[in-house]
């Protein structure tokens, strides 16, 4: 396939363009500083952008399969930018016709398991009302998602933690995994390229965690 990331020199972000390159995808890492991207392949394309211009963008999303980002806040000043970032992204697929994207959220922007344990859902509470404005962020740009045209999927993954894929862990299409506290950025990034062909993935929210 022919995929584009964006983000791809965050945790996720290189992830993703790492795994894809090994799985055999041609694969095209827009950046605003390509020093800062380590992967390196055959089948890869570095694409220097300013991901605020939807009109830089479109030569990026051009003709390909799907779309991946992990574009979002790093830090809690950050707030905002995962909205104002993904619109742009929207638009510029919108102008050239590509559909399906797949983005990083987070897990309490979805439904919590009914059944979560009563500490798992204290520290839920306090996690929400510490980072509340990148949730609020984050919530604004999945409704940007519904509203679009695109076949979405948005992941969302609870604490990451940078360890070795494992290629083990829980999804829930339309929830979340019960007690699910971390998952590895490589996890997350090998999710969401398993759900580029998954229909059952489009238009839904997906939670994932060990």
């Amino acid at each position: 396939m022919k995929l584009t990331v964006f983000g791809a020199t965050g945790g996720i972000g290189k992830e993703l363009v790492r795994q894809a390159l090994t799985a055999g995808h041609e694969v095209t890492a827009v950046v605003r500083d390509p020093a800062r991207l380590e992967v390196t392949g055959e089948r890869l394309e570095v694409f220097r952008a300013d991901v605020r211009d939807p009109e830089a963008l479109r030569p990026a999303v051009a003709g390909r399969d799907a779309v991946l980002s992990g574009l979002g806040a790093r830090k809690r000043a950050d707030a905002g930018i995962a909205t104002e970032l993904t619109r742009s992204v929207l638009r510029a697929m919108d102008a050239e016709g590509v559909r399906r994207l797949l983005v990083v959220s987070a897990a309490p922007v979805g439904p919590e398991p009914a059944d979560n344990p009563l500490l798992d859902r204290i520290v839920l509470a306090v996690i929400g009302r510490v980072l509340k404005d990148v949730y609020v962020d984050l919530t604004a740009m999945e409704a940007e998602l519904a509203a679009s045209a695109t076949d979405w999927t948005s992941v969302r993954p609870p604490k990451l933690v940078d360890k070795p894929l494992t290629g083990s862990y829980r999804t829930v299409v339309g929830g979340s995994p019960r007690s699910g506290r971390t998952i590895a950025r490589a996890d997350v990034a090998h999710a969401m390229l398993a759900m580029v062909d998954d229909r059952s993935t489009v238009k839904q929210g997906v939670g994932v965690a060990y």
